[in-house]
């Protein structure tokens, strides 16, 4: 053999050797990579698990927080508000009543036909309104005219299928979003403005006593009979078409629960009790607070970032505004640790809030065998592609441990709710049956999510889930606004006496 040819032998062996040290190295280091994605996984399923007797933790917080919340104002982290909503829809209301959404960005205007047992809501119809962006910045004044006036041209375009009693104004049920302090079924103070108005004159103004006057300027003849805020119309959706609805909850881009306590059991209330016995209370169930709650570093991390730190822990964890934030909080900590997602970490995943819930649902739910949705949703949000089927299995899992842990914290509230109310066990002979409302988009749609509240619910209550129902009540901010309207119109007592 000559020279040259051993030469190129050794040089093709050289280069043989190299390349399978190459791909021994890539291999080693591809295993390494796993090998710490997954032990970041495993951490964080650990920090997240809600074992039942957790669970039951959560749930004698919730309803001991209940009872001091309803002691004195200031004795819990939930607020437990007095909603002055002291009749609940029968199913019996008749005759036309309007509600005014007003929850964000937009707002809706509705006019329901209601026609008593036999038709309930015979018809309705609505309009959604935009808010012009200097209105929400504007005066008290501006702002209420626009509303007023949307609310005119909307009564002026009632039909024909709509009748209004003789002799009768028309009456509106008002659901608004924003913090008050109510002091009455038809008055609130407004003490902060959120989602983006600032009107500062009209912090510490009562919003129905704006409105009304408002409505007077354009000349609109309308008398508001309920200020509301949407889980309570909830309440009173679920209520209307059921009698056994003890409570509802919202699960959304927010969380809150309400539920019907006996006047007698709320310490802090100082007024006549009313005739009926009972009163609404508004939870705000999403400042809940308990050292049973599994939080982790992610939690923590997003909290103090947040624009209100140590506030909402409750729905930090479970509802939809933050759950796809948790998501790409560990994958961020994926792509920089275990370099995920190759040697950079993706400028897109270094945003807060560019993962959003229905984007992580889309994900958990995918069934086809190559993933392809999560393959999909990682390249139009993120701008991550040439993943592997590995990771996006990854990421599925990671989905699932975020929704489970939301979902079981969501069944052990509802525990709460039901332990305080003493319906959580069942007595011998008895057949009492609790309907709880829900609505949101996060329990609409969020499917995984909420079978495992359903389940996980069902778990903890044992025999007593016999007689436990969720029931989804849709719009409860309008159509629950008309109904509590209806159920407390400025007629009702004319009409009895």
């Amino acid at each position: 053999m000559g020279k040259v040819a051993v030469c190129t032998a050794v040089v093709c062996a050289v280069a043989v050797c190299a390349a399978a040290v190459l791909v021994v190295h890539r291999r080693e280091r591809s295993s390494g990579r796993w090998d710490k994605a997954a032990a970041i996984l495993r951490e964080l399923k650990d920090k997240c698990r809600t074992p039942i007797g957790k669970l039951r933790q959560v749930a004698d917080d919730m309803a001991f927080e209940m009872h001091a919340g309803l002691a004195s104002e200031g004795g819990s982290n939930l607020k437990m508000i007095i909603s002055y909503v002291d009749n609940l829809p029968t199913g019996d209301e008749k005759g036309l009543f309007y509600a005014l959404d007003l929850g964000g960005t937009n707002f809706r205007v509705l006019r329901v036909q209601l026609g008593g047992k036999d038709k309930y809501v015979a018809k309705q119809e609505f309009e959604e309104v935009s808010i012009p962006p200097h209105l929400m910045v504007g005066t008290s004044v501006a702002l209420f005219d626009f509303i007023a006036e949307a609310l005119k041209k909307f009564v002026d375009t009632e039909g024909e299928d709509f009748h209004l009693s003789p002799g009768r104004r028309r009456e509106l049920g008002f659901t608004f979003s924003f913090p008050v302090k109510q002091s009455s079924i038809a008055s609130g103070t407004l003490f902060k403005w959120t989602k983006g108005f600032s009107i500062d004159e009209a912090v510490g103004q009562d919003v129905v006593g704006e409105l009304t006057k408002a409505m007077e300027r354009v000349g609109l003849d309308m008398s508001v009979t309920a200020l509301v805020n949407d889980t309570i119309g909830t309440l009173a959706g679920g209520r209307y078409y059921n009698p056994d609805v003890v409570a509802a909850v919202i699960l959304g881009t927010g969380t809150n629960a309400a539920y019907v306590e006996r006047a007698q059991a709320i310490p802090k209330w100082h007024g006549l009790l009313p005739k009926s016995g009972e009163m609404a209370i508004n939870m705000e169930w999403g400042n809940f607070r308990s050292p049973h709650l599994p939080l982790t570093e992610y939690d923590q991390a997003m909290d103090v970032e947040s624009l209100n730190p140590g506030e909402q822990l409750f729905e930090k964890t479970i509802s939809g505004m933050y759950l796809g934030e948790i998501v790409r909080r560990v994958l961020c900590r994926m792509a920089e640790e275990a370099t995920l997602f190759g040697d950079t970490v993706p400028p897109k995943l270094k945003i807060p809030f560019i993962l959003r819930t229905p984007h992580m649902s889309a994900m958990h739910h995918d069934t086809s065998s190559d993933l392809r949705v999560v393959e999909t949703k990682l390249k139009d949000i993120l701008e991550i592609s040439n993943t592997s089927l590995k990771t996006r299995k990854a990421i599925v899992e990671l989905c699932d441990i975020v929704a489970i842990r939301g979902a079981r914290l969501s069944a052990a509230g509802i525990l709460g709710i039901l332990k305080k109310l003493g319906r959580d066990t069942v007595t011998e002979g008895e057949n009492m049956r609790s309907v709880i409302a829900l609505d949101g988009g996060l329990f609409e749609h969020y499917m995984k999510f909420r079978n495992s509240m359903e389940s996980t619910l069902k778990e903890l209550l044992g025999k007593a889930s016999e007689t436990i129902v969720i029931e989804h009540s849709n719009d409860g901010s309008g159509i629950g606004a008309a109904l509590l309207a209806a159920s407390h119109s400025l007629y009702l007592e004319v009409e009895e006496s």
